[in-house]
């Protein structure tokens, strides 16, 4: 479930890149979808407009209920079996704001700086369906008749009358531009591979984005990541990740951080892209202080090298937002309460830096468990195949075990961890000996019997 605030937060996206993520076949064994729709009623306000007369006093909703000027609701899917993914979660420790640096510029004098332009083309004409349409929202907040052709054009995105108010509320001048410029903007989003899903996410992170213009800042931005070497087929991505990006000056702030990134860090030219394609959110945070805490952290608690820690951030620049002390620390700590030194911690976290994001409880414990109680192995193993701790207990793991012992395949002494690195077609072929249908139907029928067992146990 989704957690909207009126605050935007930035972060870190999966990766998607390892080449394990989509090794299974375009079968979906099972999939259940269930609605929630939960009213978010307490949280920290971040920030709060100073014009009383913005919102009206004591206001009800369409229910006759009181309204706090910062209730939120929203719906999302919650997918017990979403899209079939043999690579584990990632767990989200949060990003820190992005703040002011010497050495990657004055981001926040910054900002803004690309023209901001609130329409002066001609207005469409209100028919009475969509003034009736929109009363309800017009009765709760102050809005002029003149705005709903541009709240009726969001609406096409998915917007509801609840992200408008949080629109309202954290940026009001973003409604109050004419219809027709907006749509130009969104539109040259849609051009560059911005998915129309995703529209409605990057509305509500950076409601100001329907205020910067198309020539002199959307275009000037996009034209930065391809300099950088980001693939067409990429751009969209990173501005869904990262929207805030618009708000930064190309010159005196995005640049600087690569430049950061390069002389201070020591990623290669070469590898810049992949890092941004990685992590979009490293453009638009503070990242001198984050990579120099992280750097003598794992200098001091592993003895780690330099080279050894900016492959680390070549191959997960996530680390560079992940927090000490409630992230990254206690997975070193659990690879060392499993009976690793520190020298093979240090290499499993350098070939598989994403461990450092994984859940401790839902992920690298369960996995420890089967690994020695299961497979019969050893920890030392993981130091040879680490990716063992990337891969799905449930979707991979289990199944390809217990798929093997069913037809008395099984390799006597330790299970070898190899046999989990290949694609389902290529484990039926060089292990099974069996067709690919007959293992998908075998893992759909223990992936229903785990998940009656978990419904069991929640009842």
């Amino acid at each position: 479930m989704t957690f909207i605030c009126l605050y935007s937060f930035q972060y870190p996206p999966l990766n998607t890149n390892n080449p394990i993520a989509n090794d299974d076949p375009a079968l979906l064994l099972l999939h259940g979808t269930r609605k929630c729709r939960r009213p978010c009623r307490s949280f920290v306000v971040l920030s709060t407009h100073s014009n009383s007369k913005l919102l009206k006093p004591n206001r009800k909703s369409r229910y006759g209920q009181p309204i706090s000027p910062y209730d939120t609701d929203t719906e999302d899917d919650d997918d017990f079996f979403s899209d079939v993914d043999d690579l584990s979660e990632e767990e989200d420790f949060g990003y820190p704001e992005k703040k002011t640096s010497k050495n990657q510029g004055n981001r926040h004098t910054k900002r803004g700086k690309g023209p901001i332009d609130n329409g002066s083309r001609g207005k469409l004409k209100i028919g009475k369906p969509v003034e009736s349409r929109f009363h309800q929202l017009s009765e709760e907040l102050d809005l002029d008749e003149k705005w709903f052709p541009l709240i009726d054009y969001l609406s096409t995105f998915g917007l509801k009358d609840s992200h408008f108010v949080q629109i309202y509320e954290r940026h009001m001048s973003s409604l109050q531009i004419n219809v027709t410029s907006a749509q130009e903007r969104l539109e040259f989003l849609l051009s560059v591979g911005v998915k129309h899903r995703d529209i409605r996410k990057i509305i509500l992170r950076q409601p100001q984005i329907l205020e910067y213009t198309v020539e002199s800042n959307l275009k000037s931005h996009v034209a930065f990541l391809v300099d950088l070497g980001v693939p067409h087929s990429r751009i969209g991505h990173i501005i869904s990740a990262a929207p805030s990006l618009f708000s930064y000056s190309v010159e005196q702030s995005l640049k600087p951080t690569i430049r950061y990134l390069v002389e201070e860090v020591g990623i290669k030219t070469s590898d810049v892209s992949k890092v941004v394609q990685l992590s979009p959110q490293i453009l638009v945070q503070r990242i001198d202080n984050s990579w120099s805490t992280r750097f003598g952290f794992l200098s001091k608690e592993l003895g780690a090298p330099k080279d050894s820690i900016v492959k680390m951030v070549r191959k997960h620049p996530q680390l560079l937002h992940y927090s000490i002390e409630d992230g990254i620390l206690p997975r070193i700590n659990f690879l060392r309460s499993i009976g690793m030194r520190n020298s093979e911690v240090l290499k499993v976290l350098t070939s598989l830096t994403q461990v450092l994001s994984l859940s401790l409880e839902d992920n690298l414990k369960p996995k420890y468990l089967y690994l020695v109680n299961e497979l019969k192995n050893e920890v030392q193993s993981l130091t040879k195949y680490p990716t063992y701790l990337s891969l799905s207990l449930d979707q991979r793991i289990r199944p390809r075990h217990r798929f093997l012992v069913s037809l008395k395949k099984a390799p006597k002494g330790p299970f070898p961890l190899s046999s989990f690195v290949p694609t389902d077609e290529s484990f039926c072929q060089q292990w099974a000996k069996t067709s690919l249908d007959k293992y998908l139907t075998f893992r759909q029928n223990l992936l229903l019997k785990e998940f009656a067992k978990k419904y069991e146990r929640r009842g």
